[in-house]
């Protein structure tokens, strides 16, 4: 295929606050055409490297050290019987789960941010990964005591968090319905419900036994240790179908960010769009909460910069999620690494995040109006 004058037409669409996108380039092969930025392309393949890097170092760290290069070496097949050992069945899962809950969140994070039109729209704002966390700190302090307690315990606390997390999406698409979904309106409902779990959860915690309560604390910071390969699959499946749901809701989330209006114009079914892209986005965060707790702020974060770095007018999937993934490998690395202690990596995304979401809100109050 050769580019000539006619098949390639470079523009330069605006960005967050009007500021250039990045050189576009239309692609037209016969009556196929498509548009994109380098930019768009140049950031998720950077951003695959850096997790693909970052993963490397993380399985050569340990009691037992191993050098960058013989882990890509053993992870292609070429390592030695100690050497696979060691980073297949000891230190892979907990790295999997790691990539795949960062890919999970930040995916996650673009959908709510761009269909809210609002980037504080995020999991944690929006109350979802509290209901995770009324799940399983049910299931931790609760278990064996009577009937509910039983049912719990034996749901364990995976399954009891990933049923919190949908009762809260069930309840936040059902409080915030009223003939479609208003991103306004979702934001509100989502802090309500916040609050309602953030209390359960304390009230929960106040009738634990102190071991109980000491667990529960670890899971609700959200943690990495201790990972299978069970729940690695687990949450591999899950991403496997959720994935390409979300990603095929790009054009949509396109066209719904100018507007009801507009997108109803365009001959979108606005009810059930709305819908298709809230119900992908709650099962993404209950799947990634179910693997390893409320990683907290990675949702939030990662799609504005992602949005940054590309340029774009809305939150890009594909470079948020493997923005996320990179976030949370990252975290995980400092925190059995640099830090004098092996900590929850959500304490770390939370230090992360905590002062960008107060960036937000004064930079929110200093926006003329």
């Amino acid at each position: 295929m050769t580019a000539t004058a006619d098949t390639l037409r470079a523009t330069t669409p605006p960005g967050p606050g009007g500021r250039p996108g990045g050189r576009a380039v239309t692609v037209r092969v016969g009556p196929v055409s498509a548009r994109f930025r380098w930019r768009s392309v140049v950031v998720p393949v950077v951003a695959l490297a850096v997790v693909v890097l970052l993963a490397a170092v993380g399985l050569g760290r340990g009691d037992y050290p191993i050098g960058t290069v013989d882990v890509l070496r053993t992870l292609v097949g070429a390592g030695t019987d100690a050497h696979r050992f060691v980073v297949l069945e000891l230190r892979a899962p907990r790295t999997l789960v790691g990539v795949l809950v960062g890919l999970a969140l930040g995916t996650a994070g673009a959908l709510f941010q761009t269909f809210a039109r609002n980037p504080l729209a995020s999991p944690d704002v929006l109350g979802i990964t509290q209901g995770a966390s009324v799940g399983a700190v049910a299931a931790i302090v609760l278990g064996g005591g009577g009937s509910a307690g039983a049912l719990l315990d034996g749901l364990g606390v995976p399954l009891a968090a990933l049923l919190g997390a949908l009762v809260w999406g069930a309840l936040l698409f059902v409080l915030a319905w009223r003939s479609g979904l208003d991103g306004f309106r979702l934001v509100l409902v989502g802090i309500a419900l916040w609050t309602t779990g953030t209390a359960l959860t304390d009230w929960l915690l106040t009738r634990a036994e102190i071991y109980d309560a000491a667990a529960a604390y670890v899971w609700i910071t959200g943690s990495l240790n201790a990972r299978t390969w069970d729940q690695a699959t687990q949450l591999a499946v899950a991403l496997a179908v959720l994935l390409p749901l979300a990603l095929a809701a790009g054009r949509v989330l396109g066209v719904l960010q100018f507007g009801d209006d507009t997108a109803r114009g365009l001959g979108v079914r606005l009810a059930r769009a709305q819908a298709a892209v809230v119900v992908v986005a709650v099962l993404l965060v209950a799947a990634a909460v179910a693997a390893a707790g409320p990683i907290a702020f990675v949702a939030l974060v990662v799609p504005q910069i992602a949005v940054r770095l590309t340029g774009g007018s809305r939150p890009p999937l594909l470079a948020s999620g493997l923005l996320g993934a990179a976030l949370v490998t990252a975290a995980d690395l400092l925190t059995r690494t640099v830090l004098p202690e092996a900590l929850p990596v959500g304490i770390l995304t939370a230090a992360v995040g905590a002062p960008y979401l107060l960036w937000l809100l004064v930079r929110g109050r200093r926006t003329p109006a």
